[in-house]
Order: structure tokens, then C-alpha cells, then sequence
């Protein structure tokens, strides 16, 4: 079949507080099932029936706007009247486009566009991550806007926003957080399987209000098919199919979900995984760098009309390789301890139960318990082993456009072995927020406030408290029909991680010997944000700018010193400040021809004398052309990135490079299924490059050339 030119069909009429309307498909004019209708100002989201109809209820009267979307497919956006006196009947007609509205949850917490919301915002729907290859999540979302990935080999990968890593970035499941601990060594990593989810929400700049202290440089939020608190009941079957494989890596995988609605009653199972071997540079292969994983989950909801609950269960297990570092200061080894040392892997397990639920406009809730552990095995003998068990719950009190809520956190993480660093320690947090919107005809404004506390109990070490406020204020003013320009001032507090306070010893996965400062204060930030923006059919285009100051900003000074042959560093603080831009461009310069370009920037320097901060991406940029023939696209692109001398002391630099990919893809779609069939050759002209922001750059480069074919079955 080749890829429709669609249309939906929205007639929406509203009588005293309904709306009610249907959907369908253009080619065929039949009713579109499983399509999905938002009344963002409301915090309302409904599905189609088999007949393509939704019905919209307990509607105040007032003017809304309201957006269909399906899976894949493009999107519009109508205006409806509902008058108690006055019926409003409103139309959508779209045509199937590169450009698809891109709604959000995670940047306010209730359901937005992209175009309306303060913080920078892009989402990965179900379309942009079939072709993606990777078992961690920095491999998925790497030349996104304003993200790069910090790595210590390809399966311990972690996003970096806007220059940010470790504990200012905060990586969310379904909302919650995932209880990994990526945040703290570069050698781990947030594993997933790309194929398993609904989509990924990117949330740039600071995000604490609503998520905590972690969230001073943004959130990644990834939701799958069991985060569906905001949606109603379905009867009968929806489900996906997917699998993958690839040269250079010999990645293969796949993944299979289903959803079966009974009434009120909607039950769900998934399973999948990828696995892949050792990678190959342009010159070489890289040893010990293979990867897999496994995940699993299954959940249980109820939705009424007044209220849902759900009930979700989610596990994941796998090993990544450590490929083998010279650090250039260790003592001489025995062949025997050196080829342990060559042979590291990281095998690991989560578990995670989730109770979600809420009254429909008025509260959410949430109750999370996650366990994490990994062993560090070397030589087949177990040298270190890690576990985090953290439980957190969250409230949230919803009013109109005002939200009100509790946050709490309980934390027991434990190291035994020769990385056991910091000794065991117990932390608790609690947090009270508040948002508020204030829509005017001609400006909408977002006021916010969170105060959060957080204690640290160490088995061994003084116990520490911490105390802080942060507070935003922001304004979208609309300019012209699908424009905005959006601004925004932010106050953060972070409180210090515990591996900031507690660190004293080797750690082989920051390639320091680490000692943390038992009088660390707490670190804040001012900061400014800036967003052009301009959403239609046809194009699309933002450009941000951003600027942070941060007062007692933690890192790693070296001291010069060698210990147990690594670089002595010690965690300290000092003024730093951060300033960037991204900017892209998505624009329709014929029916068939889609020109797409981005870039992005950060420069982090401490203040005082001018220093870069480590591991800063370089200046990036990228170009792509979309050719698109009904069901048929192909879109060559290249990427470019500026050589990397603004380091830190204990850097080295890394030089520029170019690689040039290319995907092919075939869509085609029915009333009840939707197949997509992906082709993704990446690093075509086989570069030599390397990562700046990986820990193990100067031993190993990136990927070289390779092929990744993915096919995706959807059916609702």
C-alpha cells in the first residue's frame, strides 16, 4: 500500500458541556479507531471507538482548543465553542506531513503542545524510535536538539542536556523516576528498549518545580503503554510487533505488546529486548564492548468516568561490557590481573512496582518502588556490587490551570567491594510545589514554587540536611498564527549528591581516585531562557537561547596527585556558568521535498579564571533533505561537529568530523493497523571520530559504518 494523503474529520458538537465528534481517514473515508482527541487547557484526552467517535463530557462552557492525533500520522488543531445555548460544530482536515504536533505531559504535568509550553520541549513518537538501535537510552536520543550522549561504550550511555549530566539531569519512567544510578559513575548506564515505548518526552533547561533538585538542567521522561492514567477504557485489542537487526555490531532484537480493554477494565503485557556484539571503528573493533537486554511488564487499570487507577509491574535485565582503558598511571599489572581488567562486565536487574491513580481533574497519585542492583565482574569473579532501593510518592492537587502537590523520597544504596566509595547511606527527601497559569487574551504567564528537603544518614560520617527553594516565572505571547515567543527566569537549588559529600576512593568508572567534601553547601542557579517558535503544515522552526548562572557549582578539581593509578580528584565548588543555543528548521520547499536542519552549542566555564568545564559537547550541526513519495521517504542527512579545544586540565581535545547517514522507510496504513518498514544506514562514509563526552575516548572511537533494518506492526 502506499502512504495515504489523510484527512480527519472533526465534527464537534457541543451541548452544554459535551463535545462530541469522529475521525476518519481520508483514502478510504472509514472511521479512524484508536485516534486520540485532547482538550489540552482541561487536561482531557479520550480515544475513538471502532466508529471513529469520542465524546467529550463535563465541559464548562468557554472556548477550547481541540487537537486529534493518531499514532504516526499527522495532527490539527480546531477551536470549539461550548454554550449551554449554543451548540459549536468545528471541522479538522489534515494531510499526512514530516511535521506532526507534539504534545507533552511531562513539562507542566497535564497536556500540552510543544508550541504552548514554557520549558523547550521535543518528543519521539512511536515513527521516530522504530529505527532506532541501542539498548541505553544516550544511544536513542544522541543529535536530538541540545542532547548529546556521555558514554563509557555503547551500552552504558546516558543523555546530556545542554552540557548537564549526572545528578542535574533527571531520566524518568512512565513519570516516576527509574532508580538506576547513571546519575553517579560514567560507567552506567539507563538501559531500554527503544521498541517498547509510546514516545519520549525531552523537557531542556531547568525543570525543578515539578521534579526536584536532580532536575537543575532538564528531564527525560520515557512513557510507554502502561502510563495511560489520562486516558479512557478501550474494548478490545491493541498491540505492536517490532523487531530489528544490523551489521557492524550484529544487533538483532525485537519487541510484542498487547492491551486488552473488557469494559472499564484495561490489562496489558510486554516483552522484548536487543542484544549486540563487540562494534568496529572505521579502523578497528572494539573489544569487550557488546551489550544486551531484556524487559518485561505487565499492568492492570480501571478508568470511570470520575477516577482510574492503575497497578504496574516492570522489569529489565541484561549485561554491558566495559571495553578495556589505558589509564596511563597504573602500576604494573600480571598478565592475569591485566586480562581481568580487559574481560569487565556489568550485569544487572530492576524491578519496579507502581500504584498510580487519580480523580479526573482534580487529583493524581502516585506511589513508586523501584530496586536496582549490578555486580561488576572481572575475570569471572564478582569485584563490586551496587544496589538502590528507593521508594517516592507524589500527590497533586489540581484546580483550573493550578496545580498544588507533595513529592517524597526514600533512598538505601549500598557498595560493597573495592569501588565501594561512599559508605552506605540512607537518604530522604520531601518537597511541597505549586503552579499556577494565568491565561490573558493577548499572553499566557506560568508562575511556580517548590521547597524541598533532603537528609543524608551515612552508615559512617556526619548525617547532612539541606534546604533549599526554587521558583520560575515565564510567559508564551503569542505572535501570529502558529507562532509564539516564549520567555522564562528560573531560581534552582540542587541538593549535593551523596557521592559529592561521602566519595573516598578509587573510581575506576570516572577514571578518578574521588574524595568528596563532607562541608559541601548547596548549589543554585539563576537562570534565562529564550524561545522563538512557529509550528504549521508546512514548517516549523524554533531557536532557543539559554544562560545559567550557577553559585557553588560542584566538580572535580585533580590535585596532581596519582592514587592506585588514578588522578587524585577532589569534589569542590566555585561560580560556573553555562550558555548555549539550539535551533532547527523543518520546512516543506515542495510537496515531495522536506528541508531539515539543526544546530547546537554550549559553552560551561567556571567563572573564576575562565576555565571549561569537562566533557562539554562541541558546537554541532546537522543537514537533511526528506524526500517523500506517498508511502515511500528518503532522507539523506549530515552531521558536523566543530573540533573540541575548550577543555578542562585533565582533558585532551578531540577533533572535528563529518558522517553522512541515510534512512529509507515505507509506510503504509489500514483502519486497525499501521506498518512501518525502516532502512538506516549510518556513518556511510565510515568516519574516524571520536565523543568528546565519552570517558573512554582517547581508547576507543565511535562506530564505524553499518546497516540497521527494522520492521514495526501496529493494530488497534
Amino acid at each position: 500500500m502506499h502512504m495515504r494523503t489523510l484527512l480527519f474529520t472533526l465534527v464537534s458538537t457541543a451541548y452544554a458541556g459535551t463535545i462530541e465528534g469522529t475521525v476518519v481517514l481520508e483514502s478510504t473515508g472509514k472511521p479512524l479507531h484508536h485516534a486520540t482527541v485532547v482538550v489540552p487547557a482541561l487536561k482531557k484526552i479520550v480515544e475513538t471507538d471502532d466508529d471513529g467517535k469520542f465524546r467529550i463530557a463535563n465541559v464548562p462552557d468557554g472556548t477550547y482548543s481541540v487537537i486529534a492525533q493518531a499514532s504516526g500520522l499527522s495532527d490539527d488543531r480546531r477551536s470549539v465553542i461550548v454554550s449551554g445555548s449554543q451548540p459549536a460544530v468545528a471541522a479538522f482536515s489534515v494531510r499526512l506531513t514530516p511535521i506532526r504536533q507534539e504534545i507533552t505531559v511531562t513539562a507542566s504535568g497535564r497536556p500540552e503542545t510543544a508550541l504552548e509550553a514554557i520549558n523547550s520541549v521535543t518528543t519521539l513518537d512511536t515513527i521516530d524510535l522504530a529505527a532506532k538501535a541501542g539498548t541505553s537510552l544516550g544511544d536513542v536520543l544522541d543529535r536530538e536538539p541540545g542532547v548529546h550522549k556521555r558514554s563509557f561504550g555503547p551500552g552504558s550511555t546516558r543523555p546530556v542536556l545542554r552540557g548537564f549530566d549526572g545528578d542535574r539531569v533527571l531520566v524518568m519512567q512512565d513519570g516516576v523516576r527509574t532508580g538506576t544510578v547513571s546519575s553517579m559513575s560514567g560507567d552506567h548506564g539507563e538501559p531500554l528498549d527503544p521498541q517498547s515505548l509510546e514516545r519520549v518526552e525531552v523537557v531542556r533547561g531547568p525543570a525543578t518545580l515539578l521534579y526536584g533538585s536532580n532536575a537543575i538542567g532538564g528531564v527525560v521522561n520515557m512513557i510507554t503503554d502502561h502510563h495511560q492514567g489520562q486516558a479512557a477504557a478501550h474494548d478490545g485489542v491493541h498491540g505492536y510487533l517490532s523487531t530489528i537487526g544490523g551489521t557492524n555490531n550484529g544487533l538483532h532484537g525485537g519487541s510484542a505488546g498487547v492491551s486488552v480493554g473488557m469494559g472499564p477494565w484495561v490489562g496489558r503485557l510486554s516483552m522484548g529486548g536487543q542484544r549486540m556484539s563487540d562494534y568496529r571503528t572505521a579502523r578497528e573493533r572494539i573489544d569487550n564492548s557488546a551489550a544486551r537486554t531484556g524487559s518485561g511488564s505487565a499492568s492492570l487499570s480501571r478508568y470511570a468516568e470520575k477516577g482510574w487507577l492503575t497497578m504496574a509491574y516492570n522489569t529489565q535485565r541484561g549485561t554491558y561490557k566495559v571495553p578495556p582503558v589505558e589509564l596511563g598511571h597504573h602500576e604494573e599489572e600480571d598478565e592475569e590481573e591485566h586480562e581481568a581488567h580487559s574481560n569487565v562486565r556489568l550485569p544487572f536487574t530492576r524491578h519496579n512496582i507502581r500504584f498510580a491513580g487519580g480523580l479526573r481533574d482534580k487529583l493524581d497519585f502516585s506511589v513508586n518502588h523501584t530496586n536496582w542492583r549490578h555486580d561488576e565482574v572481572a575475570g569471572g569473579e564478582v569485584e563490586n556490587e551496587f544496589s538502590n532501593r528507593q521508594t517516592d510518592y507524589r500527590l497533586v492537587l489540581n484546580r483550573k490551570q493550578d496545580s498544588f502537590g507533595v513529592w517524597g523520597l526514600n533512598r538505601e544504596y549500598k557498595a560493597v567491594g573495592e569501588e565501594a566509595i561512599t559508605p552506605p547511606v540512607t537518604q530522604n527527601a520531601f518537597a511541597v510545589f505549586g503552579m499556577k497559569s494565568l491565561n490573558l487574551e493577548a499572553v499566557r504567564f506560568q508562575f511556580g514554587g517548590r521547597i524541598e528537603n533532603t537528609r543524608y544518614r551515612p552508615e559512617e560520617g556526619a548525617n547532612r540536611r539541606f534546604t533549599g527553594f526554587s521558583g520560575s516565572a515565564g510567559m508564551n505571547v503569542p505572535l501570529w498564527d502558529g507562532g509564539a515567543f516564549v520567555t522564562s527566569f528560573n531560581h534552582s537549588f540542587r541538593a549535593p549528591a551523596l557521592e559529592e559529600i561521602y566519595a573516598n576512593g578509587p573510581h575506576v568508572g570516572n577514571l578518578t581516585y574521588e574524595i568528596g567534601n563532607p562541608n559541601m553547601k548547596a548549589e543554585r542557579g539563576n537562570g534565562f531562557d529564550a524561545s522563538l517558535r512557529h509550528v504549521s503544515s508546512r514548517f516549523r522552526a524554533d531557536a532557543n537561547f539559554f544562560y545559567y548562572r550557577m553559585n557553588r557549582f560542584v566538580f572535580l578539581a585533580p590535585t596532581g596527585e596519582i592514587e592506585d593509578g588514578l588522578i587524585e580528584a577532589k569534589y569542590s565548588q566555585s561560580d560556573a556558568r553555562y550558555t548555549g543555543f539550539e535551533g532547527r528548521v523543518q520546512a516543506g520547499v515542495h510537496r515531495n521535498i522536506w528541508l531539515q536542519l539543526g544546530v547546537d552549542a554550549v559553552d560551561a566555564q567556571l567563572t573564576m579564571g575562565n576555565i571549561s568545564l569537562p566533557r562539554i559537547p562541541p558546537v554541532r550541526g546537522r543537514a537533511g533533505v526528506d524526500f517523500r513519495w506517498k508511502g515511500l521517504s528518503l532522507h539523506p542527512e549530515l552531521v558536523a561537529a566543530r573540533r573540541q579545544e575548550n577543555i578542562f586540565s585533565t582533558e585532551t581535545e578531540t577533533a572535528g568530523y563529518g558522517t553522512a547517514n541515510m534512512r529509507a522507510s515505507y509506510t503504509w496504513t489500514r483502519q486497525h493497523t499501521l506498518h512501518l518498514l525502516s532502512v538506516n544506514w549510518f556513518n556511510a562514509n565510515n568516519a574516524y571520530y571520536r565523543n568528546h563526552l565519552s570517558f573512554i575516548k582517547d581508547s576507543a572511537a565511535e562506530m564505524g559504518r553499518g546497516v540497521a533494518v527494522s520492521y514495526t506492526l501496529r493494530f488497534y
